[in-house]
């Protein structure tokens, strides 16, 4: 399956696996978006790890030459893309539009990006959309080379600003070079560079990290940060708070300390 995925335990991977650099083709979003869904239903699963296959790209980006299994025609393209949260016009078909349902779903569960070689366009969308924490190897490379094709809408579609410095988010959008790890890195576009041969050990080490804590205070914790961001600073305070209240009320004193107590992680200073 050009998107495979896998389950082992509380983690789930995600890998993009169609070529030497993962081109992304619209039976692909297809994929990506009933597998998010099974992850994110799945209450076994805890974290996600997102990846690529071999050694040259994490992905290139969407592959613009590839025709849908089933064409579409011309309006039902435009609705599949105007409408986000929409209902395809044939869930049969393999449509541009399955990218739209994967980026505008609501997610409060975990994902760990692990970037190898290329990430560019689509491929970057992604990782920016459905990764949490990310780490990549020395070799990677990031950009989002659409605006010299005559594309651009990648910093509205994906809120580059949201992630990093205004400078560097425009300097990215509007010269549509790609920029590598070390200056990813510098900007906090990604978390850690390690040596190729330990990127998946060590997205692996984060993701059993994360998924050590008790699944709801993960799921709130996502929420909070996420609703946060859109709130004023007073509405925020109080949503947290509420939030807190209701989870320490669900889990009970003894059992917060339970799990605690009995975290395989006996670190100095933990809360």
């Amino acid at each position: 399956m050009p998107v495979e995925y896998v389950k082992d335990g509380a983690i789930a991977t995600l890998t993009l696996r169609s070529g030497s650099v993962n081109p992304i083709s619209p039976s692909m979003h297809r994929q990506l978006h009933e597998h998010l869904v099974d992850f994110l239903a799945d209450p076994e699963i805890r974290v996600g790890i997102l990846t690529g296959a071999g050694e040259r790209a994490f992905s290139a980006g969407d592959d613009l030459s590839a025709p849908s299994s089933a064409e579409a025609e011309n309006l039902d393209s435009l609705i599949a893309n105007l409408s986000p949260r929409h209902v395809l016009p044939d869930a049969d078909r393999d449509m541009w539009g399955w990218s739209t349902e994967t980026l505008s779903r609501e997610r409060f569960k975990p994902i760990v990006g692990a970037v190898r070689g290329w990430c560019l366009g689509g491929g970057l969308g992604l990782l920016l959309t459905l990764a949490d924490v990310r780490v990549a190897s020395e070799d990677a490379k990031f950009g989002f080379p659409e605006i010299a094709y005559g594309m651009a809408g990648a910093g509205g579609m994906f809120r580059l600003g949201r992630h990093l410095p205004h400078t560097a988010a425009m300097s990215m959008l509007l010269t549509g070079d790609p920029i590598d790890a070390a200056e990813a890195l510098r900007v906090h576009l990604i978390n850690e560079v390690v040596p190729a041969d330990e990127l998946l050990a060590r997205a692996t080490s984060i993701a059993t990290r994360i998924a050590e804590h008790p699944p709801l205070a993960i799921r709130l914790e996502m929420e909070a940060y996420a609703r946060g961001m859109e709130m004023s600073r007073l509405d925020a305070l109080a949503f947290a708070e509420r939030i807190y209240q209701l989870q320490r009320f669900a889990l009970g004193e003894s059992e917060a300390q339970s799990w605690h107590q009995t975290r395989p992680t006996k670190e100095a200073g933990n809360v």
